[in-house]
């Protein structure tokens, strides 16, 4: 047995943190003493103890350190992410309010970007080219939309859900400093709209960016929208290469592979995920600078090291953003992500991250 003194030392918890989880039921001690009132531990109590101590300093609430010390470990992983999303958008929330209150303290005129794209049929094949990839899980707030970066050469747009992510660049000539700003998905498919309207699809479209919020005008048609108050996440960490390239860049028909993938006898993998079953697509190439499937009897195969699995619906997704004819895929290994690029447009790709094999 330990004191309540030993406990705390060993835990990293005050003794007055101690007594507080005693009378929130959250670690209750092994034997009381019915006189003095004294708590007595057992040595098994130290690891909980460490993990409330851990829990307390990241902020997550009483409750939630309650049921991570009584459910299974991947229920609370499950209870990790849910605080880390809660504390990123307080993070989200403070930085937007520090940002106004800079605006209040500056006194200059807000800084404006523009950028006129120099036609819109390139600034609607971008969209295409990344709508797919834009995230719909109400926790992941920062990746419902789609993210608008200028620079020297024109504007960048880029979309992810964790699972996919898609880049797609549009000519313009830009005036005003590099800016990104997030804009919702709603505003993007009311663009994508009006880039189908009206007049011929040559004529410039005007995008411009001011005091968090992002404005577009083509043929005498504007709208705007508040810029999205997150932060997206570093996609160009996700796109960096091996300096020596892929270890294989498959040139292959979009309609012969789409034709495969959706075939009645397509071989898939079955993998479970979040206890439910998961049917996996795997990719390897065929020895003659093309791709294949792969099924499950096939895995356990040498010849096969360079093989992906991934999810068939979004690789068909994947497939329609980049267009018709020939696409190049590039696998470099089972841990990589898989590439699809358009070998005309090096500015356009998506990427799919692997699932385990």
């Amino acid at each position: 047995m330990r004191s309540i003194g030993e406990l705390a030392r060993a835990s990293g918890l005050t003794v007055s943190a101690l007594r507080f989880y005693d009378s929130a039921g959250v670690l209750i001690p092994a034997l009381v003493d019915p006189v003095t009132g004294y708590r007595w531990y057992t040595g098994d109590q130290v690891a909980p103890a460490r993990l409330v101590a851990g829990l307390r300093r990241v902020g997550m609430p009483v409750t939630e350190i309650a049921a991570a010390l009584r459910v299974e470990p991947a229920q609370v992983h499950r209870l990790l992410d849910a605080h880390l999303r809660r504390l990123e958008d307080g993070l989200a929330d403070a930085r937007r309010e520090l940002s106004r209150i800079r605006t209040l303290i500056d006194s200059e005129e807000p800084v404006m970007t523009t950028c006129l794209v120099m036609s819109r049929a390139d600034l609607a094949a971008a969209v295409d080219a990344v709508r797919f990839a834009v995230g719909t899980d109400p926790d992941l707030p920062a990746m419902a939309g789609v993210l608008f970066e200028s620079d020297a050469a024109g504007v960048w747009l880029v979309a992810t859900d964790r699972y996919r992510l898609a880049v797609a660049r549009a000519a313009a000539r830009v005036d005003g400093p590099a800016v990104r700003v997030l804009a919702p998905v709603t505003f993007v498919d009311e663009l994508r709209a009006l880039l189908d309207g009206g007049v011929g699809r040559t004529t410039e479209a005007r995008l411009t960016v001011t005091a968090g919020t992002i404005s577009f005008a083509t043929a005498g048609h504007a709208l705007d929208a508040a810029a999205m108050p997150y932060d997206f996440p570093d996609h160009r960490r996700l796109v960096r290469m091996a300096p020596d390239g892929p270890a294989h860049r498959l040139t292959i028909d979009t309609a012969a592979l789409r034709t495969a993938l959706t075939s009645a006898d397509a071989p898939v993998v079955t993998r479970r995920h979040d206890g439910a079953p998961l049917a996996v697509t795997v990719l390897g190439p065929d020895g003659r600078g093309g791709v294949r499937l792969l099924g499950a009897d096939e895995l356990t195969r040498q010849e096969d090291t360079f093989r992906i699995g991934v999810n068939g619906g979004y690789l068909l997704q994947a497939l329609d953003a980049a267009g018709r004819g020939q696409l190049l895929l590039e696998l470099d290994g089972p841990i990589a992500p898989l590439a699809v690029r358009r070998p005309d447009d090096a500015d356009a790709f998506s990427i799919l991250m692997p699932i385990q094999l």
